[in-house]
């Protein structure tokens, strides 16, 4: 099973932007000393109180000249949001930087507040998200190519660099809404899944949905699943359970606002449950959260949950966000980051 550590490059409070890179990167290396897989960046606009991670692949290529081995992930890289051409010569650069080391995580995300920002509007994110796939995966593999669609054309385009993974680098998709998992499988492509917004006991059933679109479309195997879940790995038992406690609590009434303020948005659709879910989240309690949203505990405690969850969805691997909400010190970061690796990512092996 792969092992990856979700990042936002937080920003604590009363941190500068310039210590806030500095810790990030220290987690880094740590990650890339302890033999972790893989390490996947966030993609967040606008909240200064929170992160300082805006260009994922800007983050990557720096990742790229400080590591040699572990693999570097955008989770996810918001598609709508971007120049088709402009993101496939970011992509192919990354991946020669780190030497075909990229995976090419993307999504629409959630959140219209950034669309509005951008100029976007939200209910084209699903139309957008389609076309800017389609033109970023012809650009990294065709010599030449035209393309007429509804947002862009483009005539005898030539991209270089070309990646150094043919004939793109690895491409992950994001999955919510039930029709997400059956469209990215019959694309052929592994999903993110994660649960956030919603428990881990919900995701089953659509990643059956996955697997079985995944036959349908007559693609080989299976499929991919990796889950993006908050994970914390401490000594104690209550250790593990109180040390994130603010902090993830903070993140979960952070976004149940802002699904709730999205609800009402121009293209979120009723399917999604938004308002719903973001009232559920406002006022979650923290003994649901530990059973449905996290996987805390000591190292045998974090394996033998890992396992449960492994067996129930059939992952590949995880994204274990081990600061989730930015609350969290460094310092107690770094030690749930080695007991992860030294303790918990061995007995998967």
């Amino acid at each position: 099973m792969e092992f990856g550590m979700f990042h936002e490059f937080q920003q604590p409070p009363g941190a500068t932007a310039a210590e806030a890179f500095r810790q990030s990167f220290a987690q880094v290396d740590a990650a890339e000393r302890l033999g972790l897989d893989a390490m996947w960046l966030a993609e967040l606009h606008f909240v200064p109180e929170r992160s300082v991670l805006a260009s994922p692949l800007i983050l990557a290529a720096a990742i790229a000249q400080r590591t040699r081995r572990m693999r570097i992930g955008t989770a996810v890289q918001v598609l709508p949001l971007c120049h088709p051409l402009r993101l496939a010569e970011e992509v192919a650069t990354v991946d020669q930087l780190c030497d075909g080391r990229l995976i090419f995580g993307v999504g629409r995300s959630g959140f219209a507040h950034t669309y509005a920002t951008y100029g976007v509007d939200y209910g084209e994110s699903r139309e957008r998200f389609a076309e800017t796939l389609l033109i970023v995966k012809r650009a990294l593999s065709e010599e030449r190519f035209s393309y007429q669609g509804k947002y862009f054309a483009y005539e005898n385009v030539r991209l270089a660099p070309k990646p150094v993974q043919q004939p793109w680098p690895e491409i992950r998709v994001a999955a919510a809404s039930p029709d997400t998992y059956e469209e990215v499988a019959t694309l052929g492509h592994p999903i993110f899944v994660a649960a956030r917004t919603g428990d881990l006991s919900e995701l089953a059933p659509h990643v059956k949905r996955y697997r079985a679109a995944w036959a349908r479309a007559g693609h080989a195997g299976g499929g991919a699943v990796y889950l993006r879940v908050p994970v914390y790995v401490a000594a104690t038992e209550e250790t593990a359970r109180e040390e994130p406690r603010e902090s993830i609590m903070h993140l979960l009434r952070h976004i149940g606002d802002r699904l709730a303020a999205s609800a009402t948005a121009s293209g979120a659709r009723a399917i999604e449950n938004r308002a719903e879910r973001g009232a559920r989240m406002q006022s979650i309690d923290y003994e649901e959260v530990l059973r449905e949203r996290m996987i805390v505990g000591t190292p045998a405690v974090v394996v033998e949950r890992l396992q449960q969850v492994r067996d129930e969805l059939g992952l590949d691997g995880i994204l274990a966000e081990l600061n989730p909400g930015s609350l969290i010190p460094h310092e107690r970061v770094m030690m749930a980051l080695r007991l992860l690796c030294e303790q918990v990512m061995p007995r998967f092996k």
